[in-house]
């Protein structure tokens, strides 16, 4: 299944595909369908080659009218092509398998009505498995697909709907018209009675373009599709005036499905959605503020990624990082959420330090030999530390250079296939900056600076000395050049602030080496915080000087804006994370200022980060009384919050989730039977689903309990949450019986055993999960081998024994990884990063003191 970069590169080489012509038949079978392919390509005379194809059998291929032995010519996955010409035809006859992992076509079987969804999910290397592709992203192309299904259908791909004619009893065929030049991976195929609403806008150039948005029909009541629509129209607005080039495709479709793996899918002009993105109950700000970057950020792609596309996967990250910050730019300057850039810091550039630590990470320019390097490069770094890093350059150059280079950039090569340096060299163009030395130390070194305060003040309190102290981990070593800013922060005394932190002087300058003075900051009062990287320019971790973070342990609460609220708070877990502060402080920190938070992503970054600190950074032997007393506190704050605010639901989700006490667990029960209510707060259906899976947990409720609730709501969202239930049930048989499910069986859908897996984790007595780590470490090679990434990569991450924090996982994970060698790298990687979340949680417990 794998393709490395030399072979793509050879095949490259050798040959240019000019079109594809695909038939498809979705009505011959549940497991199965006919797909036949015929490609014309040009190639040197004489040579040889392959083309991809992922089949459950090949039935006939014939090139140049010639037909070959599939027995002889095909495995399964690739197809071999002998004595090529100058000009070829080939013709590939075989059946397809459906799949149910989120990966080429996918099947699902709505419960509500037994109605069948099918979507294509194609990034990295999938579209071969619908039909017989070369699967590289240079070897662009134009697609004509051919799709017979049952007439009720609404069938969706990459060109405008054609009427359909009619193909026999209850069944219709849609003949497309040829694609646009582009990448296989972003071609397209969602099919089934999705219901839709339509709309259109008027593109810079007078294009009028077709807006859909599609949901399965039993979630349709929920969709609202004319947010969606502002989104778009906010979003094409910002991108065609950015990119001076205007939208390039003939329509554009927003499509939610089901058991969908990540976030969304840039198709070209067919853009699929997690269907997590319908909101059947009510969900915090911060998920609605998610999905809307979300929106953005595929859009951006359709310019950055289809109309010009990375010629290998060793780009990718220039892809993700670049639609990354488009769509929060966009969102901060052209729709309502101008605060994105907090949410951005919050959210993004947490999980970017957080990768950027790991044992595994990498230069944002990774080096990509083979297709498994792509998949497990599908990371923090790839998408995060990407954009804070673009973020640092457009500081570094200015917004309007930077988009100037975009501009030209565009110009230049759309259509086409481009490597980084066809970037770089418009952006040095329009800035008249060199950016090799930038390039260097940002783009080709791994690893994050981190920021000090060196401060001298005189007896009246006046700075005599200022400096910007700049440091490395001595793995990666590298001293970067940054464009930052440092901001001085007082109480205000009088006015609407006055009780307020408020920034009261600031300074841009450029840091590099490890001492950087800043002369403009002698003779200031010095004041009562200092904030490094203030407004967040730079990727960097900060730290506080001692009457700074003083001052912020007062009054975190107090800052009037949100962005340096976030930036502390984030100084201060990377201290207990780093295990230079206590994990038992920054409890307390968070729960006596979370509840003055107003930003609905800062409270949901912040629980998540008392969750982690909670389960695995507390010292052992407080770790069970401080859970409890967090847990009482976010009962007290659920109560205390304004009625039917963001924070009061926040609050209680994160409540259920960490009651375990018995007074807890009464509370809990309360809430869900109504004998307990909260002003304002609706027991809505996935709420309900919450507050049971906490009982089931705290061994309240059983699976008596979940089949009844299911049984109430036999929908998608209810089966996913019985699943994550039922593993959840604290018996040695509830675990025993999930392992088997997800491990030796395998055979639900992928989206099911996410949640299985989910539930299997959560515990409040440890020792159910200790008989599974032999078992984890005699499995994962077999599964690595036998079940496809997605499945797999779940699997592994998702069971490895996180949550046995000890010496002795740390042995298991090393007797394993010395067996396996460098033989696997992905399943090396995995692993390895596994590990460094218990030796890290060693490490700060052991400085919980």
């Amino acid at each position: 299944m794998n393709l490395t970069r030399a072979e793509a590169i050879e095949r490259t080489s050798l040959l240019n595909v000019e079109s594809y012509d695909v038939t498809l038949d979705l009505t011959v079978s549940e497991t199965t369908f006919p797909s036949t392919t015929t490609v014309r390509f040009s190639a040197t005379e004489g040579s040889s080659s392959f083309i991809d194809a992922v089949t459950d059998k090949v039935h006939k291929v014939t090139l140049n009218g010639v037909d070959l032995d599939p027995a002889e010519v095909s495995d399964g996955v690739r197809i071999q092509l002998p004595s090529l010409k100058v000009e070829n035809v080939l013709t590939v006859v075989a059946d397809a398998l459906f799949m149910n992992t989120g990966e080429g076509l996918h099947r699902f079987v709505d419960p509500v009505d037994g109605e069948v969804y099918l979507y294509s999910q194609f990034e990295v290397a999938d579209s071969r498995r619908m039909f017989a592709v070369f699967e590289q992203p240079d070897q662009k192309a134009t697609f004509a697909f051919h799709v017979t299904a049952p007439d009720y259908w609404d069938v969706i791909s990459n060109s405008p709907t054609p009427a359909s004619v009619a193909a026999g009893e209850g069944k219709a065929t849609w003949h497309f018209e040829p694609t646009l030049k582009m990448s296989s991976y972003i071609t397209a195929l969602i099919a089934g009675p999705y219901e839709s609403v339509r709309s259109e806008l008027t593109s810079s150039n007078g294009q009028v373009v077709p807006l859909g948005v599609f949901a399965r029909k039993s979630l349709m009541e929920f969709m609202d599709a004319e947010n969606v629509f502002e989104l778009t129209r906010q979003g094409f607005e910002f991108f065609e005036k950015q990119f001076g080039t205007p939208y390039p495709f003939p329509k554009y479709d927003q499509l939610f499905v089901p058991e969908f793996n990540a976030g969304a899918m840039e198709n070209a002009g067919a853009v699929t959605f997690l269907e997590s993105y319908v909101f059947r109950s009510k969900v915090p700000d911060a998920i609605v503020e998610r999905r809307a970057i979300t929106i953005l950020h595929e859009l951006a792609h359709m310019w950055f990624g289809d109309l010009v596309t990375m010629r290998w996967w060793n780009d990718l990250w220039l892809n993700e990082s670049f639609a990354e910050f488009m769509s929060t730019l966009a969102a901060a300057e052209n729709t309502k959420y101008v605060d994105s850039w907090t949410t951005f810091s919050s959210l993004e550039k947490s999980w970017a330090y957080r990768q950027d630590q790991l044992p595994s990470t990498h230069p944002i320019k990774a080096e990509i030999n083979d297709l498994e390097d792509v998949l497990v490069n599908f990371d923090g770094i790839t998408y995060a530390k990407g954009a804070s890093v673009l973020r640092q350059l457009v500081a570094w150059v200015g917004q309007e250079e930077f988009m100037a280079g975009v501009r030209a950039y565009f110009g230049k090569h759309a259509w086409g296939n481009t490597e980084l340096p066809d970037l770089m060299v418009e952006l040095e163009a329009a800035s008249g900056r060199d950016l090799a030395l930038w390039t260097e130390k940002w783009l080709e070194t791994a690893g994050v600076n981190t920021f000090k305060p060196a401060i001298e003040v005189n007896d009246d309190g006046v700075i005599t000395s200022f400096s910007i102290l700049q440091s490395a981990v001595a793995e990666y070593p590298t001293l970067r050049p940054h464009r930052a800013a440092v901001g001085f922060y007082n109480l205000a005394e009088e006015g609407e602030d006055a009780g307020k932190l408020v920034r009261t002087h600031r300074v841009e300058l450029d840091v590099d080496g490890a001492v950087t003075e800043v002369p403009d900051l002698v003779g200031l009062a010095r004041p009562a915080l200092v904030l490094l990287n203030d407004d967040d320019l730079a990727y960097a971790k900060i730290r506080l000087d001692p009457a700074s973070l003083a001052t912020a342990k007062k009054h975190l609460k107090d800052f009037r804006d949100s962005l340096p609220r976030t930036l502390v708070s984030a100084s201060a877990w990377d201290a207990a994370r780093d295990g230079e502060t206590p994990a038992r402080e920054y409890v307390e920190l968070v729960l006596s200022n979370i509840g003055h938070e107003s930003d609905s992503t800062v409270i949901m970054v912040l629980l998540r980060q008392l969750a982690t600190t909670l389960h695995f950074y507390v010292a052992p032997e407080h770790q069970h009384a401080t859970s409890v007393a967090a847990a009482d506190s976010l009962w007290d704050l659920a109560q205390a919050a304004v009625a039917g605010s963001d924070a009061q639901l926040q609050f209680v989700k994160a409540f259920a989730a960490h009651a375990q006490s018995s007074d807890q667990l009464d509370a809990v029960q309360a809430l869900l039977e109504g004998a307990t209510t909260l002003a304002d707060l609706t027991i809505d259906q996935d709420l309900r689903w919450e507050l049971l899976t906490s009982l089931v947990a705290g061994a309240r409720r059983g699976p008596e309990a979940i089949d009844a609730e299911l049984a109430s709501d036999n929908t998608q969202n209810g089966q996913l949450a019985a699943a994550s239930a039922h593993a959840a049930v604290p018996t040695p048989e509830a675990k025993a019986q999930t392992w088997e499910s997800v491990v030796v069986l395998g055979e639900q859908a992928n989206a099911v055993q996410r949640a299985a897996i989910t539930g299997f984790g959560h515990v409040w007595d440890t020792s159910l999960l200790a008989p599974y780590v032999e078992k984890y470490f005699d499995a994962i090679r077999g599964v690595w081998a036998e079940k496809s990434y997605e499945t797999a990569s779940t699997i592994i991450t998702g069971l490895y024994p996180s949550q046995l924090v000890s010496a002795a996982t740390l042995e298991a994970t090393d007797a394993f990884l010395a067996e396996l060698g460098e033989d696997v790298p992905a399943l090396r990687r995995l692993v390895v990063e596994s590990r460094d979340g218990v030796a890290r949680a060693l490490r700060a417990q052991a400085a919980d003191v």
